[in-house]
């Protein structure tokens, strides 16, 4: 299972001047994946920025780092890790969800932060199929299985279902972790590493074949005659181990800190490639070396060949590089002090090599095998792959409205793309660490305050950090650059649905076989509507400065014999509110208080639910105008600091009226008022109804108190943009559309509940 092609077995054999080693072989065969070395797309996401004054640390490391506050000399930054573990969620879904957040909480952990949130995004098959149900409740049973017991809070994320994820499912994971500049501990060696010696030392689960292979599969098409082998690709989770780790490595962080020794370590997480990634990564930015002896690491049997130990994929492990002074220190803080030796059979730390000069070198029993520059090993294979536009042009369906509006809205409202994600959340704990200000299900994004707990003034306690995940993949399916464009911006219209201003982005970049150039092309065009949109909307407090993208994932080979998966650009948008207090959920306050619409409705039902639900695709995708974005997302931002806002919630999936809905049901199926809406008020008269109603087309519903109507409009009209009064919130528990005077939806709450909440749940 070497997953090098013979052109790229030839390659190394040329680099190396000689045949490789059955280790060089798989190592390169790991190395070299997209997983690893985003091989087929380092070009492109090289022109997506990463830079700004908020930008603590950007791409480059496990994990980049946004500023929270600057206190004294120093910065708070909030470490943001985005990572997948898409083929193995499908073909061992606990366990494949499990070790996904694991390895996102290690990226956080070898930054020297703590972590203090976890967020899923997910993306299923078609529910009505066994498998698809099954893989779904066991991806969301491996990601509470595991987060719950480490005592981290799934702070929020999303889900989606199509057809084109029944042979290759989505599961990406956000880790958040907390951080002082001055803290930051580096993944890579400083230049005079290797005149210090400076000494390698491996900590945590004795090394066993778990995970043998895993980012080398992760990078390759999933066959379902190759299942059961492909199994034991799969990392097997551990974690009471994981919550042991960090709590000592926790404590060695204070330790160093206090010390002043953060400079003279290296940390990395050992994840993708096992000790050789984790450890030639480390040395390869400097363009040192290392001599790592595989017969010091601890492991699970004696049998192991010498391939196994350097690149398996075990769990639950972390790769230090320090100098030599702190070497013994190290070592005994785990195996001594935390007695890691016995919490698992064979774990503990172990020092297993020395940083040189020269050649990345592995022995074993007294033979190398491997030996070759660490800078080969990580850059060896890059490519400038073809790509090409195939798909044929899309048509608008011809459709009449539903004959009977309140059916047709309880089908929408129990959709599995709309209908309540509690059948999903409710198996994580939420509010663990206590930092938690607005859960998940309650607003568009979530809301943690995350300086709690930290030694400073009352006002920066009060600094809120908001997250939201998106990406709707129908809208992918009719243009993948609209798509991603859609995801960044919802996103960013998520946070500040709750009032906080967009500071950075992560994005995972889910797609296809990048050696088919329709393929290609979808990543290459995912990333140009990343890139754009980002500098396109700026940052509100650093105006020429782009959004930021400070970390991120790519995931090729969604394929099967039956197709690719739709294009998925998943992004996480990070904001920033001043005062965490004053951020807004989106349940109805109060009856008698008015309902505006930001936004304008436009003719883009493409990829809607709406169309989906009456077997259509369609052409006309929602295309963002960035103008109109920015001053919504700025009128949303400072409408809620100025305590404007009483309620709001973005336009999105289910349009217009699904949007009033789950206002109406306090976004947790809670709510007891009801809104009446006149569709007479929303512009753009020459649009039908249900054009109307079901757009996706972006922008906010809010609500406003009578008392703050002329603050309102005044501030809207302050960034040029109009606000629309449609309707009312009504102490009634029912729910009111009209048209021309004529009552288009009339229905009671509690069976626009009962559909929303059940739907599913019982699809499920």
């Amino acid at each position: 299972q070497i997953s090098l092609t013979v052109l790229e077995a030839r390659k190394i054999e040329k680099i190396l001047g000689r045949a490789p080693t059955l280790t060089e072989a798989i190592l390169w065969g790991i190395q070299g994946s997209e997983h690893c070395s985003y091989k087929s797309s380092r070009g492109f996401l090289k022109k997506l920025s990463g830079a700004a004054p908020n930008v603590i640390l950007g791409v480059g490391e496990d994990a980049g780092i946004v500023e929270i506050a600057r206190v004294k000399n120093d910065r708070y930054g909030l470490i943001v890790g985005h990572e997948s573990h898409n083929h193995p969620s499908q073909i061992v879904p606990f366990e494949g969800a499990a070790t996904g957040v694991g390895g996102c909480v290690r990226d956080i952990v070898c930054m020297g932060g703590r972590v203090i949130g976890i967020m899923d995004s997910l993306r299923f098959g078609d529910l009505k199929k066994n498998a698809s149900r099954q893989i779904a409740n066991g991806v969301v049973a491996g990601i509470g299985g595991y987060g719950n017991p480490i005592g981290v809070p799934n702070i929020g994320g999303d889900v989606y279902f199509d057809p084109s994820y029944n042979d290759n499912c989505l599961v990406n994971v956000v880790c958040i972790g907390l951080i002082k500049e001055s803290n930051i501990i580096h993944s890579f060696v400083p230049p005079q590493a290797a005149k210090e010696k400076w000494d390698i030392i491996i900590v945590g689960k004795a090394t066993d074949a778990s995970g043998m292979g895993g980012a080398s599969f992760a990078s390759g098409i999933l066959e379902e005659s190759e299942k059961e082998k492909n199994k034991s690709s799969v990392q097997e989770p551990n974690p009471f181990l994981k919550r042991h780790i960090l709590t000592a490595t926790y404590e060695l962080f204070e330790i160093l800190q206090k010390r002043k020794l953060i400079k003279k370590v290296s940390f990395k997480d050992m994840g993708a490639g096992g000790i050789t990634c984790s450890t030639v990564e480390q040395v390869a930015r400097a363009g040192l070396g290392a001599e790592i002896d595989l017969g010091r690491v601890h492991v699970a049997t004696n049998d192991l060949p010498p391939y196994v130990i350097a690149c398996s994929e075990t769990q639950e492990r972390f790769a230090w590089m320090c100098h030599p002074s702190l070497t013994q220190f190290i070592l005994d803080h785990y195996n001594k002090k935390w007695d890691m030796p016995s919490m698992a059979e064979n774990a503990g730390a172990s020092h297993i090599g020395t940083v040189k000069k020269g050649n990345y070198i592995l022995k074993y029993n007294g033979e190398i095998v491997v030996n070759a520059s660490s800078k080969a090993i990580t850059e060896g294979l890059i490519y400038n792959r073809p790509s090409k536009k195939t798909k044929k042009p899309l048509t608008e369906p011809k459709i009449s409205p539903p004959s009977d509006w309140n059916a047709f809205l309880s089908r929408l409202l129990s959709s599995e793309n709309i209908a309540c994600r509690k059948p999903i959340y409710e198996h994580y704990d939420k509010q663990v660490q206590g930092f938690v200000v607005i859960e998940a299900g309650q607003a568009d994004a979530s809301v943690i305050a995350p300086l709690l707990d930290e030694e400073v003034d009352e006002k920066t306690k009060k600094i809120g950090m908001a997250f939201s995940t998106d990406c709707n993949p129908r809208y992918s399916l009719i243009s993948a650059y609209e798509g991603a464009v859609n995801a960044v911006v919802e996103s960013m219209r998520n946070v500040a649905a709750v009032g906080a201003y967009p500071q950075a982005i992560t994005d995972c970049l889910n797609y296809g076989n990048p050696e088919k150039p329709d393929q290609m092309e979808e990543l290459k065009e995912g990333i140009a509507g990343i890139r754009d949109a980002c500098e396109k909307l700026k940052l509100l407090n650093y105006p020429k400065y782009p959004v930021p993208v400070i970390s991120g994932n790519v995931s090729l080979y969604n394929e099967s014999k039956n197709g690719h998966v739709a294009g998925t650009a998943i992004v996480c948008c990070i904001g920033r509110i001043d005062d965490c207090q004053k951020a807004i959920t989106m349940d109805l306050k109060r009856g008698g208080n008015n309902l505006y619409l930001l936004g304008c409705r436009q003719n883009e039902l493409g990829g809607s639910e709406y169309y989906r639900l009456l077997g259509h695709l369609g052409a006309n995708v929602p295309k963002v105008d960035f103008a109109e974005a920015k001053k919504e997302i700025s009128v949303m931002v400072e409408g809620v600091e100025e305590g404007l806002i009483a309620s709001a919630h973005d336009i999105s999936e289910g349009g217009l009226a699904a949007t009033v809905v789950e206002m109406c049901l306090g976004g947790r199926g809670e709510g007891t008022l009801g809104a009446n809406i006149n569709l007479d008020f929303v512009p753009e008269k020459s649009l039908r109804a249900d054009q109307k109603l079901f757009s996706e087309t972006g922008g906010f519903v809010c609500e406003i108190a009578f008392a703050k109507e002329k603050q309102f409009v005044a501030l809207c009209k302050k960034y040029k943009l109009t606000p629309y009064a449609i309707g009312k919130v009504v102490k009634a528990s029912r729910l009111l559309f009209t048209s021309k005077d004529q009552k288009i939806i009339d229905m009671e709450l509690k069976d626009a509940s009962e559909k929303w909440q059940n739907g599913l749940r019982d699809k499920l």
